[in-house]
């Protein structure tokens, strides 16, 4: 893995060297765009409003509109913003890491140390690990202030970047119910999810989505015509919900037997 920023991660005054290495890759096909008549690449060009010529990346700087007039930011302006941040995750405070909504989880990363910096590391790692908490901290990324959770996966400390409170909208917009179920319906419902629950396995759970496409793609190729499986309809207004429980416990325990 290539790293993608180095800095040091801090709690007290203890400083650990660390890399920073993104913890996940994307599942999905790479699809090219092409144009309908042809199949010719389309092709994204970074074009000058006035001239309209194409313009190279390193002609491109980046600035902001002050009262009508551009100031021109540089990459070491960035930095000197505030260099503690663009180098530095600073742990703030520790918290019991169910405490964490997990709608504030972004993108998981993966924090490992320099040479200098694997005893240090180490021993937070364990000393998280035998506490059961995990660290909260700021850090700048790509010039942008972030709010990250720094706790252990396997040996590995991971740094998971998360929204700020302000970024999570409100669900008071939404029309959501306020009727409560009958007692019965209830009932059959937490029956109904006893008899789903088991411990969770994430090797069980695979993007199938993208190997169906893919198949798909493989049998368009050999000029194979495709007849889609008929959907199955999960919800009919004609069955109430308690025939619909009672039809999904039975269903259960048919598969289990």
């Amino acid at each position: 893995m290539r790293a993608i920023w180095t800095g040091s991660l801090g709690f007290g005054l203890v400083n650990i060297p660390v890399k920073l290495y993104s913890a996940v890759e994307d599942s999905n096909l790479d699809l090219d765009m092409l144009d309908k008549k042809d199949h010719s690449h389309i092709k994204f060009m970074r074009v000058n409003e006035k001239t309209g010529k194409e313009v190279k990346w390193e002609n491109i700087v980046k600035g902001y509109d002050l009262d009508g007039k551009y100031v021109i930011l540089t990459d070491e302006d960035f930095q000197k913003a505030s260099p503690e941040k663009t180098k530095h995750i600073e742990i703030l405070q520790f918290v019991e890491q169910a405490e964490v909504d997990s709608m504030y989880y972004e993108s998981p990363y993966y924090l490992a140390p320099e040479k200098t910096g694997t005893k240090a590391y180490a021993l937070l790692r364990d000393a998280l690990q035998k506490s059961g908490k995990a660290g909260v901290g700021t850090y700048v990324l790509r010039n942008k202030e972030n709010i990250g959770l720094i706790k252990v996966s396997g040996d590995a400390l991971v740094l998971n970047k998360m929204r700020f409170g302000e970024e999570i909208r409100s669900s008071k917009e939404l029309n959501l119910p306020e009727a409560n179920p009958k007692a019965t319906e209830l009932k059959m419902a937490m029956a109904l999810i006893d008899q789903l629950t088991e411990k969770f396995d994430m090797s069980k759970y695979h993007d199938t989505y993208s190997d169906e496409l893919m198949k798909l793609i493989k049998a368009k190729a050999k000029g194979k015509v495709i007849t889609p499986a008929p959907l199955k309809l999960v919800h009919s207004k004609s069955q109430d919900l308690m025939s619909q429980l009672k039809a999904s416990l039975e269903g259960r325990k048919k598969k289990a037997s």
